[in-house]
């Protein structure tokens, strides 16, 4: 929270302790006026008439105006009184009432109000007779307000001043003096304390006193966090504290004004370091309800009605709502948010603060707050013959005015004073003489603090290295401001990776919100200019911490540490009360005209406006800050010539602050259409731009991730950040789809309006059942054997429709937007949906975002580019749902042996599992089928039984559809299935590429993933040279390297590395093939799986000879296991051929770090000779050497075979 202090100009006044005295009530000139916006909202036309609320005004407030924050009396006066007036009889509750507000700048500085309301007899003859005539009413009270405006929240001392004045007012006698005395005291007389310094003032009856923390610690907070904490439980504070930080929209619901300051004080309080940046009005007034409908994060607080339910409260949108019934102490929570890190220990540590205090961790105690005001122990403990005395002396304006000059004078009249504050004589007071009252309050300072510390302590953790990350780019101010928007200022990556893995899904979200990204730009401009506040007191703590505590930086570990300073923030405050650092000065007579300022006892009176518009002139206090003024006015006038760019720089600084600064405060005045029409521009205008903003994120992060893969610079967006960018784009949306709606239906006004759309074109599909009307199809995707899949917005909602595992409609706008992001259709489908006008017209008021043309325009555009890149965001996150697949083979058509006898089969595999294996109905060679969600797919098995004559089969490739998604997998072959020709295989793992609609290739094609691998099919035909092979194994080797260092949730598939076109199968391949002699005259291909079968057979009989007996034992050993694992890979019931084989073969060697032993056996082998040509590289031996080299750094990775590779072979 700002303080006052720093956020206000230079000059003597932000000094004092109050700047405006203000009172709130019936004009008696204008009489009764209804009012018109608190009925609209309130519907209470036909009540009774003291239920109806009437116009308030601002009957005075002093001094006129005050130059560094001036006077905004519409909002003063709707915050004052945010119901209106009302009336009372005798019958009804009349006590009074206090409440606190805040009005927030567009510079984001606050400025808090405290109000005591009280009921005074209405004596108007002309507003009695009013009453008579229309509501035969005779004798009714009005509520007046008394209101501080003040720059810092000493709630605790504005509310026992005003107090004390509406006593002077009821009290039998009149006050000591006149009450002008009393209020010009605190505006100009009383300064703020200083920080680390207490304070203590004169009210009308006893002294308040108030204090402020010190430079180091928490900054001031004045409202009881007990209270926040009693009222909704620990558990529920902190969830709405998590929203808070995840800058939700919080709306906060209770009958009393000051709880919902309370808690919204209390939430804001506990952010420490960071600063709620979005709409901030903790109390609503009733006639601006229609800002509920913002479409940005805000947190407000709204008064129920009596009686009323929260069934019957209309919000516009709840998709990413966290809503507080405080006086039911209960919240509704948005549906999937990350817990905030530790939170079972966070709560624990929490509950155990509170149960010293002798407070329920569960809460739903309501505290004192509702109650009316307790009167500061005045008068409670006395007994009778001394409360005479007191009456007595109170009763007597003479001696009262004898005591009060006494007081001036130095003279001290003590009994009375014993007497006045309730203590000495009774022995009541706690310890150090206080009073209950006092006692009360000094415990609520104590327990507040120490929650904020324990709070406090968790940011210190978790972001005690974070100014390691912060990128600090540009050599001065102004650069930094001109580049802003382009510049990254966190390098969130290495942070998150930072991290221990339980905190990211909240830190993932956490730092892409505007409190952190204002945070950091905090941090960086305080190498130019003074350290924000807030900032200071965090960097302090860390740098504090970092001495007592040196970590190793690298040790990140998610265990919970404990806040260690409780007791020390506790005694700080105690010792400030114990020692009263300054004294204000006293009330005291002004130079008024006699005979004013009469009392009449019970109503307060009109106050001389001439004493209280001036400060003085004379006190010593005044006459520091004048000078201190003159001086500062001299430097001014030295400066400004020197260098007139300094208004440039603080133009540019103005402009620096505002950036990304949304809408803080809705502007509190009388709402004509073109105020309510420019907040809403304004909203529009800030829509657009984070739409602009979250695309241009979620490429940039997403080509960062591509450009690596393709080889350039380093990776640095996870699919945690992915997933953390995507739900920021679906609360985007929906807030869109909420701005403006004329009525709410349900949660999710997305989904709302794909309903109403659903239920239109379902109707027109009926009606034009005959004739298929405008479902343009897309072009067929690939030229072979898939029947293109309809593009259709209903047809993806059926889909979701059909998911039993979402329960909500919000989760199901999710889920949609997620389909259409993976299928490149977001923009596209949402274009469809809004080109129905008439529909957006019923749903939609004309300034909603969706009905401004332009806007809606360049939104569809930004969206757009996001088919830039390949989500997965949809086929990743819904792992367990059933998926329809259609797979087709499809043969090489020149060959009439199309059409086979033999049986085919298939088993197709994804990174998720895999579908079993299927039998294809011979001839037709298509199928489809229904399986649980197979995430990317990487493999698919096909073979046949050779069964018949025609029994073998050249197979092109299978194609393998998703029908939810459309991602559609190419899986080539190219090469025969049967005995007796090829390899003699009746069955192939074929390695799968995803293939690019064809449609596709114009939009941003140059930007798409790298393709994936493919099955090495028929590409042997260009022999390469030895170089270009060595190469291919090296770089093979360096992918599956590559592979193990990604989080393990993003690898993607380790059988495309292994026997991808590029994989190390496929290398190792070439490098066997490099000097074979294969093509022998008049006979059958000889396959490199021949030479390694020789090999085995030739170590065999050499060690049934003995041969063997004299070499070492390891290599004994390496021959038997070379052996054995050919012999299983032979045995294997599966009919794989000799490719095949040599491809297990080198799967499994890499699997058990066997490759490197192998090679040396083979090339020591005398059938090597016969096999290869002098030149092959089998035969070189420094190139094997190099090879087993390369081959030995994968033993330090875990390699996993597929179910699909491995399966049959028992070793």
């Amino acid at each position: 929270i700002s303080t006052g202090g720093s956020s206000v100009g230079s000059g003597a006044a932000p000094c004092r302790f109050a700047h405006y005295f203000v009172i709130c009530g019936i004009d008696t000139e204008t009489g009764l006026e209804p009012d018109e916006l608190v009925s609209r909202f309130r519907e209470n036309f036909e009540q009774s008439p003291l239920k109806r609320t009437f116009k308030s005004k601002v009957l005075a407030h002093y001094p006129e105006n005050v130059e560094w924050n001036p006077f905004d009396q519409d909002a003063v006066n709707m915050l004052c009184m945010p119901k209106g007036l009302s009336f009372r009889t005798q019958a009804d509750q009349r006590e009074p009432q206090f409440h606190s507000f805040i009005i927030t700048k567009e510079d984001g500085s606050r400025t808090y109000g405290f109000v005591h309301t009280f009921y005074e007899e209405v004596t108007s003859p002309q507003i009695c007779s009013a009453m008579q005539t229309l509501y035969q009413m005779h004798n009714a009270d009005l509520d007046e307000a008394l209101c501080l405006i003040t720059p810092m929240p000493f709630m605790h001392a504005c509310r026992r001043f005003l107090s004390q004045l509406h006593r002077a007012v009821t009290a039998a006698t009149a006050p000591p003096l006149p009450l002008e005395s009393y209020v010009h005291n605190i505006l100009y007389e009383v300064p703020l304390p200083p920080p680390g310094r207490s304070l203590k003032f004169h009210g009308v009856y006893e002294p308040v006193v108030c204090q402020r923390p010190g430079l180091s610690e928490l900054p001031l907070a004045d409202f009881p966090l007990g209270d926040a904490f009693s009222l909704l439980g620990v558990e529920n504070l902190v969830q709405l504290f998590t929203c808070t930080l995840l800058e939700m929209q919080i709306l906060l619901y209770s009958q009393d004004y000051q709880r919902l300051m309370t808690v919204a004080e209390g939430i804001t309080t506990l952010l420490f370091p960071f600063q709620w940046q979005h709409v901030y009005v903790p109390i609503l007034p009733a006639s601006l309800l229609h800002f509920l409908d913002a479409p940005v994060p805000y947190l407000m607080g709204l008064q129920s009605k009596e009686g009323t339910d929260r069934s019957k409260l209309e919000l516009p949108q709840e998709a990413n709502l966290c809503f507080v019934d405080i006086d039911n102490h209960c919240i509704e929570l948005p549906e999937d948010f990350p817990q905030f890190p530790n939170k079972t220990e966070f709560i624990q540590e929490l509950s155990e603060v509170l149960l010293s205090f002798g407070l329920s961790p569960k809460g739903g105690a309501p505290p004192r707050t509702g109650t009316p005001l307790e009167d500061d122990g005045r008068n409670g403990n006395l007994a009778g013959d001394e409360l005479a005395v007191l009456e007595l002396l109170q009763g007597n304006a003479t001696l009262e005015r004898l005591q009060a000059l006494a007081k001036r004078t130095g003279v001290t009249v003590a009994r009375v004073d014993a007497l006045r504050a309730g203590v000495k004589g009774q022995g009541t007071e706690g310890q150090g003489g206080r009073t209950a009252a006092e006692e009360e309050e000094l415990r609520n300072a104590k327990l507040s603090v120490q929650l904020r510390e324990v709070f406090a302590s968790r940011f210190t953790t978790m972001f005690a290295d974070y100014e390691a990350f912060v990128i600090q780019s540009s050599p001065d101010l102004e650069s930094w401001l001109t580049n802003r928007e382009q510049m990254h200022n966190f390098d969130k990556a290495s942070f998150l990776s930072d991290q221990p893995e339980p905190y990211l899904p909240f830190l993932s979200h956490f730092i892409e919100t505007q409190m952190f990204a204002t945070f950091v730009d905090n941090k960086i401009m305080s190498q130019w200019e003074e350290k924000e506040t807030l900032l200071r007191v965090f960097d302090g703590r860390i740098d504090k911490a970092r001495l007592y505590n040196v970590r190793a930086p690298s040790l990140r570990s998610s265990n919970y540490q404990r806040c260690t300073i409780l007791k020390e923030s506790a005694q700080a405050i105690e010792q400030r009360l114990m020692k009263i650092d300054h004294t204000a000065i006293h009330p005291h007579l002004l130079d008024m005209k006699i005979g004013q300022g009469k009392y009449e006892q019970g109503f307060f009176p009109k106050l001389q406006a001439d004493v209280l518009n001036a400060g003085p002139t004379n006190n010593k206090w005044s006459h520091r800050t004048a000078t201190t003024q003159r001086r500062k006015d001299r430097h001014r006038q030295q400066t400004e010539h020197l260098n007139l760019d300094n208004d440039l720089k603080e133009k540019y600084m103005q402009e620096a602050r505002s950036l990304g600064k949304n809408l803080r405060q809705p502007k509190l005045s009388d709402l004509s259409p073109a105020v309510i029409a420019q907040t809403n521009w304004k909203f529009v205008e800030g829509l657009l731009k984070e739409c602009r903003m979250k695309t241009k994120r979620m490429l940039v992060e997403k080509m960062g991730r591509e450009a690596v893969e393709l080889g350039h610079g380093e990776a640095n967006i996870t699919g945690l950040e992915e997933n953390t960018l995507i739900a920021s784009l679906c609360d985007l949306l929906e807030r869109i789809w909420s701005h403006g709606l004329q009525v709410k239906q349900g949660k999710s006004a997305l989904w709302s309006h794909l309903l109403h759309y659903q239920a239109r074109e379902e109707k027109l599909e009926q009606q034009q059942a005959e004739s298929p009307g405008n479902t343009h199809r897309r072009k067929s995707e690939s030229a072979i054997g898939m029947p293109s899949l309809r593009v259709s917005v209903i047809q993806d909602m059926r889909h979701i429709q059909s998911m039993s595992e979402i329960k909500t409609e919000v989760g199901r706008a999710r889920a949609w937007i997620r389909l259409s992001l993976e299928k490149k259709l977001l923009s596209q489908h949402l274009k469809q949906l809004l080109s129905r006008q008439a529909l957006t017209k019923k749903l939609y008021k004309r300034y909603a975002f969706l009905r401004c043309e332009e806007e809606k325009e360049q939104f569809l555009f930004h969206l757009l580019s996001l088919n830039a890149v390949d989500y997965f965001c949809f086929t990743s996150v819904f792992t367990t749902i059933m998926i329809p697949y259609r797979a087709v083979i499809i043969p090489i058509k020149k060959l009439s042996n199309a059409m086979t006898t033999s049986n085919p089969w298939v088993c197709v595999s994804g990174e998720l599992g895999d579908s079993g294996v299927m039998q294809i109905p011979k001839n037709v060679l298509e199928m489809t089928f229904d399986c649980q969600n197979l995430g990317k797919l990487t493999t698919v098995q096909l073979g046949h039984d050779n069964a018949g004559l025609l029994a073998k089969w050249l197979v092109d490739c299978v194609m393998v559809r998703n029908e939810i998604t459309g991602h559609t997998y190419k899986f080539p072959c190219g090469r025969w299935l049967g005995k007796g020709v090829d390899d003699g295989s009746l069955e192939r793992v074929l390695i799968g590429e995803l293939v690019v609609p064809s449609g596709e290739e114009d939009s941003g094609r140059g930007c798409r993933t790298p393709p994936l691998q493919r099955s090495p099919s028929q590409t042997r035909r260009i022999k390469p040279t030895s170089a270009q092979i060595q190469e291919a194994i090296g770089e093979a080797v360096n992918n599956i390297i590559k592979h193990f260092h990604k989080p393990e949730k993003e690898r993607g598939s380790l059988t495309i590395l292994l026997c991808g076109e590029s994989g190390l199968v496929g290398a190792l391949e070439q490098f066997f093939h490099h000097g074979f002699k294969s093509a022998r005259l008049f006979q059958k291909t000889v396959f490199v799986w021949d030479f390694v079968e020789k090999a085995v057979a030739y170590m065999e009989s050499a060690d049934q000879m003995g041969d063997l007996q004299e070499t070492a034992e390891p290599l004994g050993m390496t021959c038997q296991s070379l052996c054995r694992y050919v012999n299983a890979i032979n045995s294997t019931p599966r009919s794989i051929g000799k490719d095949g084989k040599f491809q297990l073969l080198v799967c499994l060697g890499a699997r058990d770090r066997l490759l490197p032993q192998w090679l040396p056996l083979l090339v020591e082998c005398p059938v090597i000779l016969r096999m290869y040509e002098d030149s092959a590289l089998l035969r070189d031996r420094s190139t094997v050497n190099a090879l087993i080299s390369v081959l030995q750094t994968l033993h330090d990775f875990p390699i996993t075979l597929e179910s699909s590779l491995v399966k049959g072979v028992d070793l």
